[in-house]
């Protein structure tokens, strides 16, 4: 935004009409505003400000209406602020008039007029200016959009008000906190800061937490380790404890690791001494083992011996039984023979008594030939009994072949009305085969679409087996944002010091007679003076050159 020209009219301490000329006193790039209290500097501020968005900054902006008239102005004189600037590469020109009161025109008393506005713009082209509109709602909108900034806006980056800045000099830490904050609007950093103290809060609660299972966990090492590890005299949350801890684990665990290779190397020792113990154990055992079976033998032998009179008559009792084996046979012989023969005089007595009384003592001719006639008998019967199951067959199968002649029937009837159908079950075969060739089609299909799938089911595999990867590096990235909200959280604390004591810093310059590069004045009755702990510009580059690699890191 560039200013060229301001005309004022019955505004503030001015009664007539005044003109600023911004492009002649910018001329060599730079113009200051100065005179005594009440010379109406503030005031060309505010008609600035008025031109711009219709209100003056500060606490002057409540009741503007008929205070901005000059109590100095003639009755019939209007008050006007007319401005004339560049911004956005357009050169405007706004003209407001706020509310006046003044006499009627016909009759006594006084009306009030609105306020008006114009907002005109140069055309270049036509060398001329062309009115754009008389809207108080659109000039304001209009002004807004192309400065970027509200009112409140700037007011607070452009005009900063007179004498706040000298109050915040000599104000303490906790008042410039305030003004700052009024001012520049800092209560999105306060929350900021809130929100960081309390996740501060948060995680160190946490590492107390973390370091008290820690110390448990230790604890429960040192009890499993003996005298092998000494804990650190540490508390939950002191800085180095985690450290100490690991080196107390890696002390013990080096000492225990040697124990267990002193154990090992005593344990071979043992084994091989076993070894050499379970090798004489079984030469000694193999030894008894044989004086047994040695003794076992010697009294073998002996009782053998002892029955030696006895074997020779077991031996002569064999002999003779082997002479009475070799007529074993005939005696058996014998002896069955005349079984046999007394069994069939048995049997022949009792056929005897079974046969009528013409035939009880009838020789072997008069049997046999009694024999011959009852075989003709039985043979004649024999006849009869075949013709009767040939007959009884033969009804049976005339009775089969009925049923075979009914079935025959009702398969004709099937047929026939199969033969009826077979037109509609064609169709229906037909519509199964075409079905049929539509699947196999379809099936070809699908087989030119199982290698996507595939890869798609590759892809879905190999996504589960990246899962821990991804696992892994949110965590790296986890731990790297907290790495760069802890620097970002220590630069801004140091910030935030070096602001509370820029006054000091700023007060480090005055020299005696020479004017203050803020207020201008000669005189330095009470300079601030550095405290403790003060904060210089160095120390806040620092940490802020360690803030930028660890954001750096994190993105």
């Amino acid at each position: 935004m560039r200013l060229h020209r301001l005309d004022i009219t019955a505004f503030g301490p001015f009664g007539g009409a005044r003109s600023v000329d911004f492009d002649a006193l910018s001329a060599a790039g730079l113009f200051l505003l100065h005179g005594p209290t009440g010379a109406g500097k503030t005031s060309v501020l505010d008609a600035v400000c008025y031109a711009l968005y219709g209100s003056v900054p500060g606490a002057r902006q409540s009741g503007q209406g008929m205070h901005l008239r000059s109590d100095h102005a003639e009755p019939g004189t209007r008050t006007e602020v007319r401005l004339e600037l560049t911004v956005a590469g357009r050169r405007l020109e706004i003209t407001r008039q706020p509310p006046w009161e003044r006499k009627k025109l016909r009759g006594t008393g006084t009306t009030v007029d609105k306020a008006q506005t114009w907002l005109r713009e140069y055309d270049a082209t036509a060398r001329a200016w062309k009115d754009l509109s008389r809207s108080h709602q659109e000039i304001g909108e209009e002004i807004t959009q192309l400065l970027g900034m509200s009112r409140e806006q700037f007011c607070q980056v452009v005009l900063l008000p007179q004498g706040d800045f000298a109050r915040f000099l000599r104000a303490d830490a906790e008042a410039r906190g305030r003004l700052l904050g009024r001012l520049f609007d800092t209560q999105r950093f306060a929350d900021v800061e809130k929100r960081l103290a309390e996740r501060r809060r948060t995680t160190e609660a946490r590492v107390r937490e973390g370091d008290a299972a820690l110390l448990a966990d230790a604890h429960r090492m040192q009890q499993a380790a003996g005298d092998a590890m000494e804990l650190p005299e540490l508390s939950p949350g002191e800085p180095g404890l985690a450290e100490a801890v690991l080196g107390a684990a890696a002390v013990a665990r080096s000492t225990v690791r040697e124990r267990l290779t002193v154990a090992h190397s005593r344990l071979a020792a043992a084994e091989s001494r076993r070894a050499e113990a379970q090798r004489t154990l079984d030469d000694v055992r193999e030894l008894a083992r044989l004086q047994g079976r040695f003794t076992e033998a010697r009294q073998r032998a002996e009782r053998l011996q002892e029955r030696a009179g006895a074997h020779r008559e077991a031996q002569e009792r064999m002999a003779r039984a082997r002479k009475a084996e070799t007529v074993a046979p005939a005696l058996e012989l014998r002896e069955a023979a005349e079984a046999e023969h007394g069994g069939a005089a048995e049997a022949e007595a009792r056929a005897r008594r079974t046969l009528p009384g013409s035939y009880a003592d009838a020789g072997p001719a008069g049997l046999a030939a009694a024999a011959r006639r009852a075989a003709e008998e039985l043979g004649g019967l024999e006849s009869a009994r075949r013709a009767e199951r040939r007959l009884a067959e033969l009804v049976e199968e005339r009775a089969g072949l009925d049923r075979q002649e009914r079935a025959d029937e009702d398969v004709l009837r099937e047929a026939d009305a199969w033969l009826a159908e077979w037109d509609a079950t064609r169709a229906a075969l037909q519509s199964r085969t075409e079905s049929a060739q539509e699947a196999a089609t379809r099936a070809e299909q699908l087989a030119v679409q199982r290698e996507p799938a595939r890869r798609r089911l590759h892809a879905a595999r190999t996504r589960d087996e990246l899962a821990t990867d991804l696992e892994e590096a949110q965590r790296r990235a986890l731990a790297s944002g907290q790495g760069a909200l802890d620097a970002r959280a220590h630069w801004l604390e140091l910030k935030e010091q070096r602001l509370n004591g820029i006054a000091a810093e700023l007060a480090a310059h005055l020299t005696d007679g020479e004017p203050c590069a803020v207020c201008g004045a000669t005189a330095h009755p009470a300079p601030a003076r550095k405290v403790a702990g003060h904060v210089d510009r160095e120390t806040e580059e620092r940490a802020q050159a360690a803030h930028r690699p660890a954001e750096e890191q994190h993105t």
